[in-house]
């Protein structure tokens, strides 16, 4: 069966993370992710694989404030004004740290 190159469409129209799946030629596309049901739309592979479904083979880790938040990671960013003030962008925790 040959692999399918697909992509999550983001809530504000942009491509989100990129993946295959392998399916039968015969089969419909895909609309939602099989994984977390958001929509999807299918592209034109390009060269080398993106993330398999089942898998583990990622060509570039999504390091999206969203995605850290959904893998339970906490990021924060240095805060503006200058100091050792740090303010969460994604993620459970205080909304401010303050450093040493």
């Amino acid at each position: 069966m040959p692999m399918y190159e697909y992509v999550v469409i983001q809530s504000d129209g942009s491509d989100g993370e990129r993946f295959e799946v392998m399916q039968s030629m015969q089969a419909a596309p895909l609309s939602v992710h099989p994984e977390t049901g958001k929509p999807v739309r299918k592209v034109i592979s390009r060269t080398g694989p993106a993330k398999v479904i089942g898998g583990t083979r990622e060509t570039k880790p999504d390091l999206s404030n969203s995605r850290l938040e959904q893998l339970g990671f906490t990021k924060y960013k240095k805060a503006s004004g200058g100091g050792r003030k740090y303010e969460k962008v994604a993620g459970d925790g205080p909304d401010l740290i303050k450093g040493s």
